[in-house]
């Protein structure tokens, strides 16, 4: 038998070793995201980075349509992608002043949400947004009863994480509605600072138990609304909620139009996430 030559073995133990380091770093990929930060004491159970190239429709379906949504709202909601888009890793909502064939004005804009997708009982939801100023604007992050559709509302509960008011830059609202305490009598807490909101990216977030739901504006707690608060009337938070992101225009909170307010104007939502405590 014919002994390989010293340089041989030489050749070919780096061959190998060179395999062997191929082999290995084809086992372990070099990480592509930063991991998503928890706070302490909970558990990532949903949520949505917004960094694809489209909407996913495994977690967000559309409302559509116009007719005031209840609250006297100008917007007509579409599912186009010029009213909602995913672009630098952003979720973007955009309302549109739109020219009609009459020669007035129109608005078009988008209301995107988990219904019959992705729903949650208890927990922290949590979102980072930053929202458009101007008088008439109105975009909020919001929860409906999944048994909104067969009781409808007030009935199926409604937790308003973060609204919004466009005509005072200042303030942000919280509030939740029931059977006997909706609308103008629903609980609710301003949350006032003192610089414009819509400047920056804010955090924005409930936590939420079978008998009680806490507010948080940048992961400070501004509201704690408990079961003894709604008294003798029903506590309705207790069933599962969807997510619902939108910017309407006008309305009963929104206000009136200013001449002033920029159009287009956009709605950024940085991420949606859902955690569940620790047990």
């Amino acid at each position: 038998m014919k002994i390989p030559s010293p340089i041989t073995r030489v050749v070919c133990f780096f061959i190998i070793l060179g395999f062997l380091a191929g082999c290995a770093s084809a086992a372990t990929p070099t990480p592509t995201q930063t991991p998503i930060p928890v706070p302490e004491g909970w558990s990532l159970v949903w949520h949505d980075e917004f960094d694809g190239e489209i909407i996913n429709l495994q977690n967000w379906t559309y409302d559509l349509g116009g007719g005031g949504w209840g609250n006297g709202e100008m917007q007509t909601y579409t599912d186009a992608s010029e009213n909602a888009w995913l672009e630098n890793g952003l979720l973007i909502i955009e309302a549109r002043k739109e020219t009609n064939a009459s020669g007035g004005f129109q608005f078009t804009s988008a209301r995107l949400k988990t219904q019959g997708l992705q729903e949650f009982q208890y927990g922290r939801i949590e979102a980072r947004i930053k929202v458009p100023a101007g008088a008439g604007l109105w975009p909020a992050f919001w929860m409906l009863g999944s048994n909104f559709s067969t009781i409808g509302w007030p009935d199926c509960g409604e937790i308003d994480i973060m609204e919004y008011v466009g005509k005072d830059p200042t303030l942000i609202l919280g509030t939740m509605h029931g059977p006997g305490y909706s609308g103008a009598l629903g609980l609710t807490k301003w949350n006032r600072q003192t610089y414009n909101i819509a400047d920056e990216f804010h955090s924005y977030a409930i936590e939420w138990d079978k008998d009680q739901i806490s507010w948080f504006y940048d992961d400070v707690k501004y509201s704690t609304y408990t079961r003894n608060d709604v008294e003798q009337k029903t506590w309705v938070f207790d069933q599962p909620f969807f997510i619902i992101l939108n910017l309407a225009v006008g309305g009963t909170l929104g206000g009136l139009v200013n001449p002033d307010t920029v159009f287009p104007a956009q709605y950024l939502v940085d991420y949606v996430r859902v955690y569940d405590i620790n047990q």
